[in-house]
Formats: C-alpha cells, sequence, structure tokens
C-alpha cells in the first residue's frame, strides 16, 4: 500500500486543461458602434472567436444584429463563420447565403464567388468549389491593390481576395471548417481573408 501511495505521488500529472471564459457584458458590447463591435480586434466579438467560443461569439453577433436593427451582410457573414467554426453547418449555410451582393457591385470584387465557394464547401460539393475558384480567378485585377487601414497601415491585397482560403477549403477537403480555414498548412499561406 505504501508503495502505490508513493508511486502515485512520484507520478509526474498531465497538465489539466484551463477551462476557457467565454463570458461577455452584453450590455457593454451592446453599447458598441458598428466598427467597435465587428473590426476591433481586442473588441467586440473578436476576442471571443479567438478564445475558441465560436458558439457564443455567434450569439453575440445575433443580439448585437437584433438589437441594432443592422443588417450589414458582413455581420450575416461573420455569425455565419462563426457558426460554421461551431459546427453548426445549417445556421452558417443560411447566413452566408444572405451576405450574396448584386451582381453589378460585385463585378470588380468576386465576393459572389468566395460565398459559392464557402457554400460548396460546407455542402461538400467539390464540383461547385471548382467552378467559383475557377470565377474568382477570372475577376480582373484592379490597377491599384493597397488599402489603407484605419490606423493608417497601408496594406497590399492578394489578388484574387479570398482565393487562399477557398484553396484551402479544396486542399483540405475531408476537414471541417474550422480545420479548412484555421490549419496554414491548408492555405498554404498566410494572405488577408474576411
Amino acid at each position: 500500500m505504501l508503495f502505490s501511495i508513493l508511486l502515485l505521488a512520484s507520478t509526474p500529472q498531465e497538465p489539466q486543461p484551463t477551462e476557457v471564459d467565454c463570458s461577455y457584458d452584453l450590455e457593454e458590447m451592446l453599447a458598441l458602434d458598428l466598427d467597435t463591435f465587428d473590426q476591433d480586434l481586442d473588441g467586440g466579438w473578436r476576442p471571443l472567436s479567438m478564445q475558441g467560443c465560436h458558439a457564443e461569439a455567434a450569439e453575440l453577433i445575433r443580439e448585437w444584429r437584433y438589437e441594432k436593427r443592422a443588417h450589414n451582410s458582413i455581420l450575416y457573414w461573420h455569425e455565419g463563420q462563426m457558426r460554421a467554426f461551431a459546427g453548426q453547418t445549417d445556421e452558417a449555410l443560411a447566413l452566408f447565403a444572405l451576405t450574396y451582393k448584386p451582381a453589378d457591385l460585385d463585378a470588380d470584387f468576386g465576393w459572389n464567388h468566395y460565398v459559392d465557394g464557402t457554400i460548396a464547401f460546407l455542402r461538400r460539393d467539390r464540383e461547385r468549389l471548382a467552378l467559383a475558384m475557377e470565377r474568382l480567378a477570372e475577376v480582373p485585377e484592379p490597377d491599384d491593390l493597397t488599402a489603407t487601414m484605419p490606423d493608417g497601415t497601408v496594406v497590399t491585397m492578394s489578388w484574387p481576395p479570398n482565393m487562399n482560403v477557398l484553396q484551402a477549403f479544396d486542399h483540405c477537403w475531408e476537414e471541417t471548417y474550422s480545420d479548412a480555414y484555421g490549419d496554414s498548412n491548408c492555405r498554404g499561406s498566410e494572405a488577408e481573408s474576411e
């Protein structure tokens, strides 16, 4: 018996996973303006996502949209992404479908092709993913690929936008949305994406 006690005392213990705190102050979040809520990496819903609290981030975005009666397509997109990360595929598909732009407003960017490709990946329709990638590759490159961020930093966009994400979906076809989107081995590069 003494030997068993000594053996237990000398055996290294596995580190216990720390529980992630997915709580937030709803009133504080609802008081934020759109840019702070959606684009600030240190505020709004994004810190929840960075901690892996995807379902909670999705619910927060939904609450903010309802409270503000906001129908910005980027909010639908980001809520959809959080739901896809959380494995809530049907909800993500419905939200992504709300983000299509009128064709004449999207001719120079290819957002709709990115949406098509994302939906194709979630529906496991590889033929439609390939078609979306082909169409996105055909979007003409603008003369200037630079953009100035709110903090004044000038960045150069990769072209076509979000192609790296669709390529990641293709390279990691058997993976979940979360794994294919977030794995740098799937992407092959660290280019910017929504």
